[in-house]
């Protein structure tokens, strides 16, 4: 069995202060602070894959109070290049954002690329759908490399991931090679004193293999952790039970990352299972739809009966669209013109920031399970709730209105 040796680190880039806690559900508010300032937890971070949000300029999301937001190693190391981002002075400097950055390892493209891709024990081999076929070997070494250019607040390890819903024998290959990534990962990484490596937990739907990968990972002396390969086209009734196994296991005193969730009720209940850290690309992508997220779930803007609302897209929202635009002005622009999308992006952003707190505040004030009973009342008003809603916040003893 792979182990982890821990190592001795003088200055940390990150602490994680917890605030308060939920006296039902596994939910907690805290602070992690690094070296581009404090983030507020639970957090979702809107995902800028190369470097940009599609739609938003960096000022923009800091008007929105965006602590933290993440892009993609695997992308920004084929276009532009370590070579210009290191002239430039680091991502941060490059894109002209002064705040946290988290930047995923590129495993997910084995995954997103898999006909372009040779996963084997050194790494992986791509070609790249940037440069006419040519072949980029990603292993765990060049993925830190990389990061350790990009200069991210927290980087990740890379990971085999194996597609969510594959069983049998690759998916313990997968979760054992992840193992022995993440040394590979920890021995390469240059820069400890300003950035986090963050361990990440594989294994698919399978309980005995996340409880083993969870279990080799807390061996390093890291100061986070990441559950990963979930959110790909598992049942929900799947998917929750996996991350309550690992936010049992992982320790309490660190952050724990749950990768690619994002839907407003996804959110919601594994936040009641104790996760502190979310990403997606389900805002920024479902403005470019011409889709608005609200407090009941989703509104087409494409659809005719907007024609002649003159509301905003919703009532208590400051966000910039709402305080200016209305459902109709948007309707009539939406899907046609690209400032739509902007306007779009801005709100569904500022929508999600919103959500998580609103969920933080109720944490302080021990009221998070009576907002996640009026949470769920909106979005479901028949009170039929899914059953793994229902089951998922059972096991942390939050029940419903009924």
């Amino acid at each position: 069995m792979t182990t982890c040796e821990s190592s001795s680190i003088e200055k940390s880039p990150l602490t994680f202060k917890i605030l308060a806690e939920c006296s039902k559900s596994k939910a907690r508010t805290s602070i992690m602070t690094l070296p581009h300032g404090d983030v507020e937890t639970p957090v979702f971070m809107p995902v800028g894959t190369q470097g940009t949000l599609k739609g938003l300029l960096p000022d923009q999301l800091e008007q929105l109070n965006c602590q933290i937001m993440l892009s993609n190693t695997y992308h920004l190391g084929t276009r532009p290049g370590t070579e210009i981002i290191e002239k430039a002075g680091g991502l941060h400097k490059f894109m002209g954002w002064n705040h946290n950055l988290l930047t995923d390892s590129g495993g997910f493209q084995m995954v997103s690329l898999l006909s372009l891709a040779e996963i084997t024990e050194e790494g992986v081999r791509f070609q790249s759908p940037y440069s006419n076929g040519k072949e980029v070997m990603l292993t765990p070494e060049h993925s830190i490399e990389i990061q350790n250019v990009i200069g991210a607040d927290i980087i990740m390890q890379l990971d085999d991931v194996v597609e969510t819903i594959k069983t049998g024998p690759r998916v313990e290959e997968g979760m054992y090679r992840t193992s022995r990534w993440l040394k590979r990962c920890l021995s390469a990484h240059q820069k400890p004193d300003t950035q986090n490596i963050f361990p990440i937990v594989q294994g698919n739907l399978n309980p005995d293999l996340r409880k083993i990968s969870a279990s080799l990972h807390i061996q390093c002396d890291v100061r986070g952790f990441a559950v990963g390969g979930l959110s790909g086209g598992e049942s929900k009734n799947d998917f929750w039970p996996v991350v309550h196994l690992c936010t049992d296991i992982l320790p309490k005193d660190k952050p724990r990352y749950l990768m690619g969730v994002g839907f407003s009720v996804d959110l919601v209940v594994c936040v009641a299972l104790g996760i502190d850290m979310f990403d997606c690309v389900f805002p920024t992508r479902t403005a470019r739809f011409g889709c608005a997220l609200v407090r009941t779930g989703q509104l087409s803007l494409k659809q005719k009966k907007y024609e002649n609302d003159f509301r905003p897209i919703e009532e208590d929202c400051d966000c910039t669209t709402c305080q200016r635009y209305t459902r109709a002005y948007l309707h009539a622009i939406v899907t046609s013109l690209p400032v739509a999308c902007h306007l779009l992006t801005v709100h569904n952003v500022a929508h999600h920031l919103r959500l998580m707190r609103n969920i933080r505040e109720s944490i302080k004030r021990d009221k998070f399970s009576e907002f996640v009973q009026k949470f769920m009342l909106d979005v479901y008003p028949d009170k039929e709730y899914p059953k793994w809603v229902v089951d998922a916040l059972k096991a942390v003893n939050i029940e419903l209105i009924s």
